[in-house]
């Protein structure tokens, strides 16, 4: 917040900073506009923050939040029923070991309250199988799970994508860029579905079965991925898949099927701490 306002007050006539969700998108913006650019990454500043408890590294009070939250991981990991631990972590996180996190997790809690990102860390590390050829950090696919909870991050991607949609123009763009396999499934989805090419989920599909809601011009499928070089002087953009596509001249329908083919995702977030 306070890098934004830094640059608001640098170019006045040319950035306005807004603290606000995706899916609040539309009280922003009040008419139509050319271009919309979703980053879904956590910047390095976020990840920097030792007390924002977003880094293995912290020894914080756990916490991942954006900052417009109901709920924080240290409530995720102390209240959530094993049952729902398990679920989070294992779809969220695609975490094959979630049943053996969540467990150790419970057990944990049952003595001592979890407070500290650290504790969190040296329960997944106990609760993990050693892979010495991983060079995946053994906390990276539940970290990853609670913050998405946390934070509700599939409720707002495909609120936000929905409600931008609806503010491009003919002709306008939308750009995505997303860092992990779950958001680009979403967004690779939404654009091949809802465009004038729309792929067949099966050839044996009757094209009257297909949707007629058609948001987007012919959607090319392309994704940009960042080289080598960009990789070198930011490890962290290694993940980084950018997809595009540009508005049809189309009125605005509501895509139903989007809410439909995620909703297990979207039900999960929805769970009460």
């Amino acid at each position: 917040m306070k890098k934004g306002k830094e640059f608001e007050k640098k170019f006045p006539h040319r950035f306005k900073f807004y603290q606000a969700k995706f899916s609040q998108l539309e009280t922003i913006s009040k008419g139509n506009v050319d271009t919309i650019i979703f980053d879904l990454g956590l910047s390095s500043i976020q990840l920097d923050d030792l007390d924002r408890g977003f880094s293995f590294k912290s020894d914080k009070k756990l916490n991942m939040t954006m900052g417009l939250n109901e709920i924080s991981a240290l409530d995720a990991v102390n209240n959530l029923s094993e049952q729902d631990l398990k679920l989070v972590i294992k779809i969220l996180g695609d975490e094959k070991e979630a049943s053996k996190i969540a467990k150790n997790i419970v057990k944990y809690r049952n003595i001592k309250k979890i407070i500290n990102t650290a504790d969190l860390v040296k329960i997944i590390e106990k609760s993990k199988r050693k892979n010495y050829l991983s060079k995946i950090n053994p906390c990276t696919k539940t970290f990853q799970a609670i913050r998405i909870f946390v934070n509700k991050e599939i409720n707002e991607l495909i609120n936000g994508i929905i409600i931008a949609t609806k503010k491009l123009k003919p002709g306008g763009k939308i750009l995505v860029v997303s860092f992990h396999s779950l958001e680009d499934r979403i967004v690779k989805y939404f654009f091949t579905h809802y465009s004038k090419n729309q792929s067949r989920p099966s050839r044996y599909l009757p094209e009257k079965k297909l949707t007629k809601i058609i948001l987007y011009d012919k959607y090319k499928n392309k994704v940009l991925t960042p080289s080598k070089q960009e990789i070198d002087r930011n490890s962290r953009s290694r993940s980084a898949k950018l997809r595009f596509a540009i508005r049809s001249n189309n009125k605005f329908e509501y895509p139903k099927d989007l809410i439909k083919k995620f909703k297990r995702y979207l039900d999960l977030e929805d769970i009460n701490v």
